[in-house]
């Protein structure tokens, strides 16, 4: 497993991350869960990825236990908060500094850590001043309950608002965690570019579209059993947007690519991501540990210009680019 640095820091992160959004906790019962983390460390992952809100703060409980035999200084463990969490009461979300701190004592605590290596704004908060925000995150990491801080979802804007603040504070904001896909661009023209000149890297979700890019779905034909598509727990909602036949037919069109490369769908679609270097890891999950095995493969591995040419190509206009599509919510959910 290949290490890149996050941000203008020194802080190395695995290049594929392990999270577990709609599974822990949720999907997947413990054990199964605790297999997944198995075959991840197995695979070489130390990078970890959850949030309080995942599953009602039960995820981040399901992955402190997997990772409690384990040498805490080899890992590095990320968190997030922004959404509601509790009996979500007036203040039990977005970025106000009684939530921040409420919050990180919670995490840690399920957690089972001293301290989380990365704290992340889940998304911005309209309805927090960020100065009062940036200064909470700040004295988490004054007090050592969080070594570095991240947003998730920020546009280019809030990004170098949000790093201007940090450095008068004299802390560093080094990640954004922003959906991108061969299929979802809408970093690449604003986000990006804004990233690499305030030192900021991308920690991506979903690169495989929530499973489109794996090429189980198939145009004109019923959905998987079993698949994410139709979970009615919450996944199906995420991957609505992609189940049309055009997607669905370019996304097969690209099978002779990756079979020149010797790589599944998923690994294409993983090592693509991790082509562009504003990328030091790639978020998976997984409701089996075979899933990990077989998706850390696309660790390390090279793309050349014309095979991302060639991507481009089949999928043509199909990707979202418009970066107006990053958007936090305009209000705090309540």
């Amino acid at each position: 497993m290949d290490y890149r640095y996050l941000g203008n820091s020194g802080l190395k992160i695995t290049e594929i991350t392990y999270g577990n959004w709609l599974t822990h906790g949720s999907q997947v019962e413990n054990d199964a869960a605790h297999a997944c983390v198995a075959a991840a460390l197995e695979s070489g992952i130390t990078t970890f990825d959850t949030a309080d809100a995942y599953a009602n703060t039960a995820a981040e409980t399901v992955l402190g236990e997997a990772l409690s035999s384990e040498r805490r200084e080899s890992l590095e463990i990320f968190t997030k908060v922004y959404w509601p969490t509790g009996p979500k009461g007036p203040n039990d979300s977005g970025l106000s500094r009684k939530h921040i701190l409420e919050s990180i004592h919670g995490s840690l605590s399920r957690l089972g850590t001293d301290y989380v290596d990365l704290y992340q704004a889940h998304r911005f908060d309209t309805e927090t001043p960020l100065e009062e925000t940036m200064q909470a995150f700040a004295d988490v990491v004054r007090q050592g309950k969080a070594l570095y801080i991240g947003v998730s979802e920020w546009d280019a804007d809030q990004l170098r608002r949000g790093s201007a603040l940090a450095k008068d504070l004299g802390i560093s904001l080094i990640s954004n965690q922003p959906q991108y896909s061969m299929l979802w661009r809408v970093i690449e023209e604003e986000v990006v570019p804004a990233s690499r000149e305030l030192g900021i890297s991308q920690i991506v979700w979903s690169p495989v579209a929530q499973g489109i890019l794996t090429g189980k779905y198939l145009p004109g034909k019923p959905l998987p059993e079993g698949s994410r598509a139709t979970d009615r727990k919450g996944g199906a909602d995420a991957v609505q947007r992609f189940l049309r036949d055009d997607v669905l037919t370019a996304v097969q069109n690209l099978q002779p690519i990756a079979d020149e490369q010797g790589l599944t769908l998923a690994q294409l679609a993983i090592a693509w991501v991790l082509a562009n270097d504003n990328v030091a890891s790639a978020i998976i999950g997984a409701s089996r540990p075979e899933q990990v095995r077989d998706n850390v493969k696309a660790a390390g591995v090279a793309l050349s210009a014309d095979t991302l040419a060639r991507i481009d190509d089949v999928l043509g206009t199909i990707p979202e680019t418009d970066p107006r599509k990053t958007v936090s919510p305009e209000k705090r959910p309540s």
